[in-house]
């Protein structure tokens, strides 16, 4: 089992994108998918950032991949998409209409935000082209065993969500500008004054989701880590950490010592990398998603 680092999921400032690429380049992630797969708004402040993202982290000898939105609307993010279809690299795919601007059999990835919940939408895929598949978070682990076995009988790499807000929904309107009054079309992108999203609560002041632009996430941070040794026996191949602010690529390095055997991850370790930030266990209990996660 190795770490796969997925796309950016906030509107950070294009130094700070920058900053993170040429980090986690030193970082033992294997894999890192590059691109913006929230809102195609944001992208023109850092897509210049992109190809130099991408050859930092190939001479480094990773893997990466070029995201797909995970809502694909309007005829300029349907260039957008053909554009990355065209760019020579693994596209990972967020939504399945990406597909139409893939050629037959070409080689692609598949996001957590793609329903594969099963080995008939599992099977199909791998005919398509699809040679890893990133499983959505709400599976619990007897569903993960069974689609990690169909995946090595149809030659696709089976990844589980490892660590990250886990993403929920996707809208074509934005609960961020709505929040400050403002339409989609008019937002200023007032996303990006929340690096982590933001949070909000039930009417009767509980903790509730973040929100992230037009996406819904969850309001903790997700971690498998209690579940690292059931998930490598269940023959995962792959667990996804997903870019947060905060020491991330400190984040990767416990991750990765705690796959080699060294230190076991704690949840000491994290919040001191992750100051503020609350963690729960997960869905891979068969159990609600939030319920704080009290040790590892």
């Amino acid at each position: 089992m190795d770490l796969m680092i997925g796309a950016i999921p906030f509107f950070w400032p294009a130094e700070t994108v920058r900053a993170l690429y040429a980090t986690l380049a030193r970082t033992p992630a294997t894999r890192v998918s590059v691109g913006e797969w929230v809102c195609s708004k944001r992208l023109p402040f850092w897509q210049h950032e992109i190809p130099a993202a991408v050859d930092c982290l190939q001479v480094a000898g990773k893997e990466v991949a070029l995201a797909s939105l995970a809502l694909i609307t309007l005829p300029r993010e349907r260039r957008q998409t053909a554009e990355l279809a065209e760019a020579g690299l693994p596209v990972e795919v967020n939504d399945l209409s990406v597909l139409r601007h893939l050629p037959q059999g070409a080689a692609f990835w598949v996001g957590p935000v793609v329903n594969v919940y099963n080995e008939g939408t599992l099977d199909w895929l791998a005919r398509r082209g699809a040679t890893r598949i990133c499983l959505p978070p709400e599976l619990p682990l007897p569903s993960v065993a069974r689609l990690a076995a169909a995946g090595r009988s149809a030659g696709v790499a089976v990844e589980v969500w490892g660590h990250g807000r886990v993403p929920l929904a996707i809208s074509g309107r934005c609960y961020h500008a709505r929040l400050h009054d403002r339409a989609k079309d008019s937002c200023q992108f007032v996303c990006g004054d929340d690096p982590d999203g933001r949070d909000i609560d039930t009417l009767d002041g509980q903790p509730f989701l973040t929100v992230n632009g037009v996406q819904t996430l969850g309001r903790a941070i997700t971690t498998a880590a209690s579940h690292l040794e059931a998930l490598q026996a269940a023959g995962v191949a792959a667990l996804r950490l997903s870019p947060h602010a905060g020491d991330f690529a400190g984040v990767v390095h416990l991750w990765a010592s705690a796959l080699a055997g060294g230190r076991p991850l704690s949840l000491g370790d994290l919040a001191r990398l992750m100051p503020g930030q609350s963690f729960c266990n997960g869905f891979l209990s068969a159990a609600p998603g939030a319920r704080p996660a009290a040790t590892l």
